[in-house]
């Protein structure tokens, strides 16, 4: 019979973000179970944290370890990310001969295959902090204040540092996906379709969350726009 240790973990900010909250895990954990789980299986173990992922040092995950190291169940979470946002310490997993993982919504994906997803995660990551932070300067180079909207002496509303500097960061979030997008859409694929795709893919949202129908409809929209 399959063994498996379920671990769930949000942090503080992410609790009710789409695609990261508590139940949408337990709802990527249950598809998993229900649909790609060698029959019979026993979950022993249910776990869940509230921390970032970006420590090491997490009760609920020791203690879900611990179990699986003592019993030889499967250590099971919903995405990769929940488990850790670090390839060192996931790596650090994947070379204990006592840990068996399995990812919920890469139910197919062996060891290497989980590690180079977990490099390519964090590198993107890198990669939209440090985009945010030149669209932010860029914006600050031309002189405008930050702050909110402010009035013209016309009595309009001027565009300030702040929010041309995120718009110029969500420009840049929309031109990365419109590509995958634009093919879809083409084909007549429906916007939950296109949504369920880039999820398929392994494309997250720039929050690292799971996409919408309306998220892909704004990403549309945007791009029109911008044309």
């Amino acid at each position: 019979m399959n063994k498996y240790v379920t671990y769930r973990r949000v942090s503080t900010a992410e609790q009710g973000h789409s695609g990261l909250g508590l139940d949408a895990q337990e709802r990527d954990i249950r598809l998993f179970l229900d649909n790609y789980s060698e029959v019979p299986f026993d979950v022993i173990g249910e776990f869940v944290e509230v921390q970032t992922g970006k420590d090491d040092d997490r009760p609920e995950l020791a203690k879900a370890l611990d179990l699986v190291r003592k019993t030889g169940a499967e250590l099971l979470v919903a995405k990769l990310d929940r488990l850790s946002r670090k390839v060192s310490f996931i790596a650090s997993l994947m070379d204990d001969k006592k840990v068996k993982l399995r990812v919920a919504s890469m139910p197919d994906a062996d060891k290497f295959q989980l590690h180079i997803y977990a490099a390519l995660a964090e590198q993107e990551r890198d990669f939209i902090s440090k985009r945010t932070k030149d669209a932010l300067a860029a914006a600050k180079a031309k002189g405008k204040r930050l702050g909110g909207r402010r009035v013209k002496k016309d009595g309009t509303f001027a565009l300030d540092n702040r929010i041309a500097g995120l718009k110029a960061v969500a420009d840049a979030d929309a031109a990365r996906v419109i590509d995958f997008i634009r093919p879809l859409r083409a084909a007549n694929q429906t916007l939950r379709e296109i949504a369920a795709a880039l999820h398929k893919a392994g494309i997250q949202t720039p929050r690292g969350g799971q996409w919408t129908a309306k998220q892909v409809s704004r990403t549309l929209e945007r791009m029109q726009t911008n044309v």
